[in-house]
């Protein structure tokens, strides 16, 4: 447009035409000017940034991928394909020979599709809750309802399957394991301590109250520990409680008394006149509290609710301490092998992987659920 206009020119009021902004301000340069370099301080800033990039990233790079060595049957043909080459780098042929290791643990080799179909299912009974928009949802709630025990059936075997004890269980199908089941079993149970906490009957409120503060009060590592020792001692002589099982619960019970002050702190957002509508509308408790009050807390703690899973699924690792094998667990067990030992820096890093896609993955579909019930628009 700038072409059309003619210099010395004039116009009437409303037929200047439009000029484009200028190029400094739009595309590549302008953003790099308006975050990076609009102040003393970003520019230096930006400065120590890239240089720590180019300290930290090149060399890390070289060691992950471009001078890594990923086919050998030993640590020692590792090392003699780098010191061939004269670099230094990860060796991930110890991870491509412990890989279904790490995944499975020590399920039986023969059995382990059914772990596979687990998985599967398990991402299908999660599409229509994750997604409201989902094709058929309400016949596939019904399938998410059911999948549970359709993979705890297929697991543990029974009823035509062969069985398989939990000891086998291990790896990142332990990890998933407890996370899910925590995760899932932690969030109703939690809404329900936090209703209970915030209700008006006394006896109700103090058994919440008493259970809130003391499962807080202790750390996640005690309560497994009398999980896995303590908890036979109450048991009748002779029964026999499953390790998992035990682990299950306490997880879950360890989760839903942090996310009930979760929810408890969305509960006080409300505005009280929240609560007096519906009751002027003759809405009963429960109807108030599923269609107006829970709805608009819970929105309001999408951020600490998925935070609280994050960290229990990063606790998850804590099992190791009681005898089961997870990731890490696996990992060491794996470095007992002599032709595998020093390499304890790839099973961390192999780990440290694992959580991250799998943390950053619950982190992002929060932030997709929060935009997406945003109401400020």
């Amino acid at each position: 447009m700038s072409s059309a206009i003619e210099e010395g020119k004039t116009y009437e009021p409303g037929t200047y035409p439009d000029l484009p902004p200028p190029a400094s301000t739009v595309g590549i340069i302008g953003w790099v000017r308006e975050n990076l370099l609009s102040s003393t301080a970003n520019i230096v800033l930006t400065i120590l940034a890239a240089y720590l990039i180019w300290v930290v990233v090149p060399p890390s790079l070289n060691w992950l991928f471009f001078n890594a060595v990923f086919e050998g049957a030993s640590r020692d043909e590792c090392r003699a394909v780098m010191n061939e080459a004269g670099v230094k780098g990860a060796c991930w042929a110890f991870i491509g020979h412990r890989f279904e290791l790490f995944v499975y643990g020590f399920y039986p080799e023969a059995e382990r599709w059914r772990v596979n179909v687990s998985f599967f299912l398990m991402l299908a009974a999660l599409v229509p809750i994750l997604y409201d928009k989902t094709p058929q949802r309400g016949r596939m709630m019904i399938g998410s309802a059911i999948a549970p025990f359709v993979i705890g059936w297929l697991l543990i075997g029974g009823l035509g399957l062969e069985p398989v004890p939990t000891d086998k269980f291990g790896g990142i199908m332990l990890t998933l394991v407890i996370g899910v089941t925590g995760i899932v079993g932690s969030l109703p149970l939690g809404i329900a301590l936090a209703l209970g906490r915030a209700s008006h009957l006394p006896a109700l409120r103090m058994v919440c109250v008493v259970f809130i503060e003391f499962i807080r009060g202790v750390p996640l590592i005690t309560l497994l520990f009398v999980a896995s020792t303590m908890l036979n001692y109450f048991l009748p002589p002779g029964t026999t409680f499953d390790l998992l099982l035990r682990v299950l619960i306490m997880v879950t019970l360890f989760a839903s008394a942090y996310l009930a002050e979760v929810v408890r702190g969305g509960l006080q957002a409300i505005p009280k006149g929240q609560q007096e509508a519906a009751d002027s509308m003759g809405l009963k408790y429960w109807q108030s509290m599923r269609l107006i009050i829970l709805p608009q807390a819970l929105k309001i703690s999408i951020p600490g609710i998925v935070n609280t899973f994050i960290g229990l699924y990063k606790d998850s690792t804590l099992v190791i301490i009681i005898g089961m094998f997870d990731p890490i667990g696996v990992g060491r067990a794996s470095l007992a092998d002599t032709k595998w030992q020093g390499l304890s820096t790839e099973v961390y890093v192999f780990v440290a992987i694992f959580f991250f896609i799998s943390c950053i993955a619950m982190a992002r579909y929060s932030l997709y659920l929060e935009k997406k019930l945003h109401t400020g628009h």
